[in-house]
């Protein structure tokens, strides 16, 4: 149940852990999403953290930030008239995904990705690849036999392909053209594609994510 004490202005918190001016849960900052109050008095996502002003911070899940608009939370937290976009959460979601692509184009020109299912495979027999990522459109019995072979090969067989992406996206991204499966091999550009596609992924699937998230850390 969300309280209306949550509209109360607080000193910006220091640290890596912020509170969500919705849930008022503490959380680490990496899981949150900073909103900052524009020029023109309209509510502007600000996920580098680096626009100037107070800010208010939300759970970094697609259905937090549509009812943190509806309930009025960001004029309460920061006692101001604002402005708020009636697709925040569509904005929201295209700035995270334009970062996870853009994290994906660095990966590529760092040689952290191979694309195509030749050479997919070719990295899986040498047991190169830390994940595997498959277009939306991708076909069901493709994805099987990659995810199979990674499994057969990789040491940590949990790891789930990434499907955030549609081949168009992946395509442009890339440089390339008809993106359907690809290959994240080791490398540091390449993990950071893999941290910003879970960021997108999470938003998507909203609070429940963050439910199960702590639900899975909790202590036995």
């Amino acid at each position: 149940m969300h309280q209306d004490e949550a509209a109360c202005a607080e000193p910006e918190e220091s640290g890596p852990v912020r509170r969500c001016a919705l849930t008022r849960e503490r959380r680490p900052k990496e899981e949150l999403l900073r909103f900052v109050l524009g020029p023109d008095g309209e509510i502007v996502p600000d996920l580098k953290e680096r626009l100037p002003g107070r800010g208010v911070w939300l759970t970094a899940a697609r259905d937090c930030v549509a009812d943190a608009a509806k309930r009025n939370v960001f004029a309460r937290a920061l006692k101001a008239q604002v402005a708020v976009p009636k697709d925040l959460a569509d904005r929201v979601d295209r700035l995270l995904a334009d970062a996870a692509l853009g994290a994906l184009g660095l990966a590529n020109k760092a040689g952290g990705i191979v694309f195509g299912n030749g050479k997919v495979e070719d990295a899986l027999a040498r047991g190169r690849v830390i994940r595997l990522v498959h277009a939306q459109e991708a076909a069901e019995d493709g994805c099987r036999k990659l995810d199979a072979k990674f499994g057969a090969r990789s040491v940590n067989k949990a790891v789930p392909p990434i499907r955030t992406f549609g081949t168009e996206e992946l395509s442009l991204a890339s440089g390339r053209t008809n993106v359907i499966h690809a290959a994240l091999i080791q490398d540091g550009a390449a993990e950071k594609f893999v941290e910003a596609a879970k960021r997108v992924e999470r938003y998507r699937d909203g609070s429940a994510a963050f439910a199960k998230m702590d639900r899975d850390t909790e202590p036995e």
